[in-house]
């Protein structure tokens, strides 16, 4: 009742009236209310690139003129290599399930196919980097957390050391 007794008041429509039959009290049908308001103006719609338009205003570039800075870019990465994590860690998970014999077959077959060292590293590389890169970016955060080196420069300092030490760690993993 309070709902529909709302949707009396506040409605749109142009003349109202509460009676017995819609809202089932006759102490609410004692007593009508009529509610009357303006027509409603016809406006055409017009979107905020049009408005502005039409008052010479000039349109934001936006995104296109914004540079991606360094801890922009760290960030972004830093959340894409979770991502990876939690992708390789599921299918890995749901393989271990799935699949009829253990890793040390599976390991064997990619022995068999006499892959070259140079592609065997840079497949191993490309599965360790998002590990090494998120591992590193986490300890740079627990540094921010003491509250060392959140000045710009140190900022961009331990993120290009962050960097070197991330892909110095993935190449160690990719030659084991």
């Amino acid at each position: 009742m309070a709902l529909h007794l709302t949707r009396a008041l506040c409605g749109r429509s142009l003349t109202l009236q509460l009676t017995p039959g819609r809202l089932g009290s006759p102490m609410i049908a004692a007593r009508s209310i009529v509610l009357k308001s303006e027509a409603p103006k016809v406006e055409t719609m017009e979107n905020h690139d049009e408005r502005n338009s039409k008052l010479g205003r000039p349109l934001s570039p936006h995104i296109t003129i914004y540079k991606f800075e360094l801890p922009a870019n760290l960030s972004i990465t830093h959340r894409i290599t979770g991502m990876a994590l939690a992708t390789y860690m599921a299918a890995f998970g749901i393989g271990a399930l799935v699949c009829p014999h253990d890793f040390s077959y599976y390991v064997d077959v990619v022995e068999s196919w006499k892959l070259s060292a140079p592609t065997l590293i840079a497949a191993k590389f490309v599965l360790a980097y998002p590990f090494t890169y998120h591992l590193a970016n986490g300890m740079r955060h627990l540094l921010w957390d003491t509250g060392k080196g959140l000045k710009m420069k140190e900022v961009y300092t331990t993120g290009y050391t962050m960097l070197a030490v991330s892909v110095a760690l993935a190449a160690i993993l990719a030659a084991m």
